[in-house]
């Protein structure tokens, strides 16, 4: 089993760090750091980032899978663009999640509250290796069924979009993770010249 890349390796220490500062204090970095609606006084716009080094302390399985993922999809993908490539790509993945989320809350309304965790960032990994390497297989968790990297995004793809429409699983940022998978969709597609605005010359 080869090393997990650096940045990875960063990553996920970064978020088991910060997951066990919530242990010590409760939800004082959920109040500062959470993503909050536009419309909350809480709302400030570091949230756009930070929100996504927080997890629901309640339970680890959060942390957990997001980290699996990850590191599962992420370490690949690292390898391939390197460090600084990847770690742009990741973020610009978290703040598209983020914009995502604060549109929804804007329109749907209702009482506010705060949006944590990786997910966004994540399932704007889970897109780049399903476009990186296509023909890969990959092996679910529950249930057990290898199928191609493309058709997994397709099917996450999908199945986020229907149960953010239908509003099943309240509590779970839906929306964000479209916005995350499409955030990172159009960064590569400007990457590879492939939008009307083309990559600068270096």
């Amino acid at each position: 089993m080869r090393a997990i890349p650096p940045t990875t390796q960063a990553l996920i220490f970064i978020n088991v760090l910060v997951y066990l500062l919530q242990l010590v204090t409760g939800n004082l970095l959920i109040v500062y750091f959470g993503l909050w609606p536009v419309s909350s006084p809480d709302f400030q716009p570091w949230q756009l980032v930070t929100y996504a080094f927080l997890h629901d302390r309640s339970t680890i399985a959060h942390l957990f899978f997001n980290m699996l993922a990850l590191f599962m999809f992420g370490s690949d993908i690292e390898r391939v663009w390197g460090g600084g490539r990847y770690l742009r790509y990741y973020f610009v993945c978290v703040v598209s999640a983020a914009l995502a989320q604060l549109l929804v809350s804007g329109i749907s309304g209702g009482a506010p509250y705060p949006t944590i965790g990786a997910s966004g960032g994540v399932f704007g990994l889970l897109l780049a290796f399903g476009m990186m390497f296509p023909r890969r297989m990959v092996v679910l968790l529950f249930p057990p069924i290898p199928m191609p990297a493309w058709l997994l995004v397709t099917l996450y793809g999908a199945l986020e979009l229907l149960l953010g429409i239908t509003g099943t699983q309240a509590g779970v940022a839906h929306f964000a993770h479209l916005g995350g998978m499409a955030g990172g969709f159009l960064l590569i597609q400007y990457w590879r010249g492939r939008l009307p605005i083309k990559p600068g010359r270096r």
